[in-house]
């Protein structure tokens, strides 16, 4: 291991924390690595997979991540690649073809490929050694980033005989570990935590009015000349704002968040890797992948969403191991913007009820329940995110099972003439294949399969069919597209009490509503605490190992902030109500219940708004910086009991 850390990395030694997970790996267990952000967590499987005999198949959640994963082991010598939605069909055929030849070592694909009834096809078909779970606090509920699919990962484990797990993260408290430790059966003793206090970075508070953070920005950064670093705000139209302040004072810099179309978007993150543009204001969207290693400050202009995330964001600065800055410019002002977020996830009683009807339906006649995401999302108002963590809670009541995923459509163009395909093969296969062209429905060139009336005529099992057609786009013998993806669900139940099971479900929403606004509340008192903040944020993530002041931060330096409250909100007694909601009430129609007025005055989005166009009326967002609670009170005190 030594050498090959050597030869390929370039290290004579392991970081901490390094060799612990790899020797666990290498001894055919399971592991988990719990390390600060930017300690060098992907070298725990990297290494390993130059050693392990089968494919290292790697998940992460987000794209920037895999393409800066790929980059360095590319720049390392080291065969991996990706499958993903950037890739025409021929560049994925290759990478899979690859994949059979064990010619490619490490497999990066999102969780949501899973999904995929193709690509579940061709993994099912290929041994994997190792299943590693980059940011795998995505697993559990009370992680401040639960990705519903990821609940799904250890039942794909089992399903594809993965003997081995190693999960990755750097923001995890203990409730969180010991959930996702539990999940994928990883003994505790094979849990790897490093300890979350980095001694380069100089973490800072500074409580700072509205009007003023401007100003305070551009002389504290202006005297970092050249200096390379990130500004976070909340809002995309704020990134435009202060990156345009700063380039006032002579400060290059960029704004950069995810309204901005994908090429801007690269253009934008490749200046500042090369440091051609030195300081990006961005919103969260940007960082993910970013492993730039001389980024010296990074400044939330606007408060972080949670601590999880503040912990995650400063882990960007100073990877080279320099002193860096980590400054917040904090007041309360926002406070109620950053909260009212946290209500726009919960579905209505009644749209919880709307979903479990439909499976009711199922239910009584006897059917598979199939749904399309989108079109239930719409169906329901019920955000895409939402939706899959409602699915999810009725899988762990046992009322549902996913059985599988398939594409609604397969549509080919056949590369060469139907004779000479079907002459490529034996007699059945040839049989079976004439059949294929047979049955699927002929639109000048375009065939579409119509697994149906080819069942009437050869029946075939789905699974042959899927693979005949990829074998046939993997040789260059046709064009393949496919769209719609349906999920397919048992119903394990007869019987459903609608009443009774939707205000379970939405308790549990309510529930989740109210550990994410106590997120929140905790990152408010962690920045305006007396205690030492780089201890306060080990403590949070349960490190103990800290056990004096740091010295270097702001409470260790000039004491306690105190956060501002500027804004003075007009009390919402004294507005006109009927001039403030009536535009809004007539867009939504008979939609137009209480807490959907709420969420469209406090500027929150949902499907119909977007159906409806709703940003673009009079009154939406209007009330944005009022507390969520006291809107929809105000809301209901002149509306009644409106469901």
């Amino acid at each position: 291991m030594q050498k090959l850390l050597k030869q390929h990395f370039g290290f004579e030694h392991f970081r901490a924390g390094q060799q612990a997970v790899i020797d666990t790996i290498m001894s055919g267990r399971s592991a988990a690595a719990i390390f600060p952000t930017g300690s060098g967590k992907s070298l725990c499987y990297q290494l390993p997979a130059l050693c392990l005999p089968h494919l290292t198949l790697v998940v992460s959640p987000l794209l920037a991540l895999i393409q800066d994963q790929l980059s360095f082991l590319a720049s390392r010598g080291i065969p991996a690649a990706s499958i993903d939605s950037t890739q025409t069909r021929e560049e994925a055929a290759r990478v899979m073809q690859g994949v059979k030849l064990g010619e490619i070592k490490i497999l990066m694909i999102s969780v949501e490929r899973f999904n995929n009834e193709r690509f579940r096809e061709f993994i099912g078909n290929i041994p994997v050694s190792l299943l590693v779970v980059d940011e795998a606090h995505c697993i559990s509920e009370w992680g401040h980033n639960f990705r519903p699919d990821y609940l799904k990962l250890p039942s794909y484990q089992r399903e594809l005989g993965i003997p081995q797990t190693l999960l990755l993260t750097a923001t995890a408290t203990t409730k969180v570990i010991e959930d996702m430790g539990r999940k994928f059966a990883i003994d505790s003793a094979d849990i790897t935590t490093t300890g979350f206090y980095r001694a380069n970075l100089n973490l800072h508070v500074k409580g700072t009015k509205e009007s003023a953070k401007e100003s305070v920005l551009v002389k504290w950064i202006a005297a970092r000349a050249n200096q390379s670093g990130i500004v976070y705000v909340t809002l995309q139209q704020t990134a435009e704002v202060v990156a345009k302040a700063l380039r006032g004072a002579s400060i290059n810099a960029m704004a950069y968040h995810a309204g901005m179309d994908n090429e801007r978007r690269q253009s934008i993150q490749g200046a500042f890797m090369t440091g051609e543009c030195p300081v990006i204001v961005a919103t969260i969207a940007f960082g993910m992948g970013v492993d730039k290693s001389d980024i010296r400050f990074v400044v939330h202009y606007d408060l972080p969403k949670s601590i999880e995330n503040y912990a995650q964001e400063i882990g960007r600065a100073g990877r080279d191991g320099q002193a860096s800055d980590c400054l917040v410019l904090a007041n309360t002002d926002n406070l109620n913007v950053l909260q009212n977020f946290v209500y726009g996830d919960t579905p209505e009683k009644s749209a919880i009820a709307d979903v479990l009807a439909d499976i009711a339906c199922a239910a009584s006649s006897g059917t598979r329940w199939e749904i399309m995401f989108n079109s239930l999302s719409a169906k329901t108002n019920i955000r895409i995110l939402s939706l899959k963590t409602l699915l999810v809670y009725l899988e762990m009541l046992a009322f549902i099972k996913p059985t599988l995923s398939y594409f609604a459509e397969y549509r080919f163009k056949l590369l060469i003439d139907e004779k000479q395909l079907v002459a490529k093969f034996d007699a059945e296969r040839g049989q079976f294949i004439s059949a294929i062209l047979a049955s699927s429905a002929k639109a000048k060139i375009w065939y579409t399969l119509d697994f149906g009336a080819l069942n009437h005529i050869y029946p075939s099992d789905r699974g042959r069919v899927v693979a005949a057609i990829n074998y046939f786009e993997e040789q260059g013998l046709i064009e393949l597209q496919t769209k719609q993806m349906t999920q397919v669900y048992e119903v394990l139940v007869q019987h459903i009490d609608v009443e009774s099971l939707s205000a379970q479900l939405y308790q549990k929403f309510i529930d989740k509503e109210v550990s994410e606004i106590a997120r929140i509340d905790a990152m408010i008192a962690m920045l305006a605490s007396e205690t030492c903040l780089s201890r306060a944020l080990s403590n949070y993530f349960a490190d103990h190992q800290l056990t004096h002041n740091c010295g270097h931060c702001s409470v260790c330096l000039s004491g306690q902030a105190t956060l501002p409250r500027s804004n003075q909100l007009t009390p919402l007694a004294s507005l006109d109500f009927k001039q403030t909601c009536a535009d809004l009430i007539a867009k939504l129609g008979s939609a137009a219940s209480n807490i959907l007025l709420t969420r469209a005055l406090c500027g929150l989005t949902t499907p119909i708004f977007a159906k409806l166009r709703l940003r673009q009326i009079s009154g939406f967002g209007l009330l944005e910086r009022y507390p969520f609670s006291e809107v929809r009170d105000w809301v209901t005190a002149h509306r009644g009991d409106v469901n």
